[in-house]
């Protein structure tokens, strides 16, 4: 007969003192302050209340951010801050959260993001920016989010689950593991994947986001460059007018439609160029090709140009009606003049990253909407976009090497879940991290680098 070893059976007691875990979740909370968002949300609300509440709002809401970070979905999640006063102070209760959720209103809830915007300016100036001159990318996409109960504006979706269909912002920042989330806008479940309109609200909301010298202005050439990449249902003129009516670029998936497939087959064979991973080595059995000039642009914006993929399937794969000659075709439409062909498709397809922020992004509050009412789900929404942005922004000021790249469920793991001892010496508290802890070391490192930041006045 097999036994488990007895070594697993340690002596349990319930007689430590000063204990915390979770100590790394102190450092978002404390980027929250760094950053401006506790009292700038605060001000934000303050005019909802006739007097001064006991639990500020902004301070509440910004606990909320850090929950959600730390990989909370649920307003009761608040419960891992407010159950370790001693390392928190005091913290919310869920009553009192959900009043504060039930203030934003419409109103609202444009001033809590444009405090976001404030607060992505702080910390772009302390260090936790891209490198400006590189061109800036923002990748816009919708996704389905699932309803599991009955929640006002959920609905049947286009893939026949029921809920919402948010439509996203992220900017692209290979340099980190996410993108930082720029803007988010909440539609019902049977919203349209193709709508003009809140491509161009939401494309407006992103370029808001971004502090005001990141911006680009039409009419200056040496403002930042901004491209916007979609994928084909972000692909109508009205969008792409609006595109470049704000002074950025764009890089659309364009559908294969008959014109396209007729222009795609009279290519001849010397005029395809081979195709690039996005790691830029040569892919076997893909091909690029321009073809602009067969096509009637005229409704699209000046100096537009199509770029057709052809790759051979891999095996076992369903070709499409629209795919000919035993190859499979994709096709993108853009703006930007010059180049190798192989490099602005690469450009295009690495829109694909979208896909991986908002997966991350469903780890981080998106996966859930807790909400009954449509209103408070919107800033449930901007809260978990928040919390996003709290973990690119701590790992690009704090951290360097593996911890600045890792995905969040990792971060909470090595970072956010480190065991501490609480200690006060002349009232000086002190955080004593488990030094057999593998990445205690790289905690402690992060809240000095924080701390040591050239933070605004």
């Amino acid at each position: 007969m097999v036994h488990d070893s007895k070594q697993s059976q340690v002596r349990v007691t319930a007689d430590g003192s000063g204990l915390v875990s979770r100590a790394g979740v102190a450092l978002l909370r404390e980027l929250t302050v760094s950053t401006g968002l506790g009292i700038g949300w605060s001000e934000a609300l303050i005019d909802t209340y006739a007097g001064i509440p006991t639990h500020l709002p902004g301070r509440v809401l910004a606990d909320l951010a850090v929950m959600i970070a730390d990989g909370g979905d649920a307003l009761a999640h608040l419960a891992t801050l407010r159950d370790q006063a001693k390392l928190f102070g005091p913290v919310a209760s869920d009553a009192t959260a959900w009043r504060v959720l039930d203030r934003v209103d419409a109103e609202h809830l444009a001033r809590l993001q444009a405090v976001r915007a404030v607060a992505r300016e702080r910390a772009w100036a302390a260090g936790a920016g891209p490198d400006l001159a590189a061109g800036l990318v923002i990748d816009i996409d919708a996704t389905i989010t699932i309803a599991h109960s009955e929640k006002e504006n959920a609905a049947k979706t286009w893939k026949k689950t029921f809920g919402f269909h948010p439509l996203l912002a992220y900017l692209d920042r290979p340099d980190v593991a996410g993108g930082e989330a720029l803007a988010g806008i909440l539609r019902p479940g049977k919203a349209g994947a193709n709508t003009a309109a809140d491509h161009v609200e939401i494309l407006t909301m992103a370029l808001s986001a971004l502090p005001a010298h990141a911006r680009p202005h039409p009419d200056d050439p040496d403002a930042p460059r901004v491209m916007v990449r979609t994928d084909a249902a972000g692909a109508t003129h009205a969008f792409a007018a609006a595109i470049r009516g704000a002074g950025c670029g764009f890089s659309l998936g364009f559908s294969i439609a008959a014109e396209v497939q007729a222009a795609v087959l009279t290519i001849p064979d010397d005029a395809w160029s081979p195709a690039y991973d996005l790691d830029g080595r040569p892919r076997k059995g893909a091909w690029v090709a321009e073809i602009t000039g067969m096509l009637d642009l005229s409704k699209w914006p000046p100096r537009s140009r199509v770029i057709v993929r052809r790759e051979r399937p891999h095996p076992g794969a369903q070709l499409r009606f629209t795919d000919t000659d035993g190859h499979r075709f994709t096709a993108f439409i853009t703006d930007t003049q010059g180049g190798q062909l192989t490099d602005l498709e690469t450009h295009h397809r690495s829109h694909a990253r979208v896909e991986d922020r908002i997966r991350c992004g469903k780890n981080t509050g998106l996966r859930n909407l807790p909400c009954r009412g449509y209103t408070a789900n919107k800033a449930w929404l901007e809260l978990a976009l928040t919390a996003a942005d709290l973990l690119i922004w701590a790992q690009s000021l704090c951290f360097t090497g593996e911890l600045a790249r890792c995905e969040p469920a990792t971060f909470r793991y090595r970072i956010c879940a480190i065991a501490a001892k609480l200690t006060r010496t002349a009232r000086i508290p002190t955080l004593h991290l488990d030094r057999d802890w593998t990445w205690a070391h790289h905690l402690a490192t992060a809240f000095t680098r924080l701390r040591a930041a050239p933070w605004p006045d």
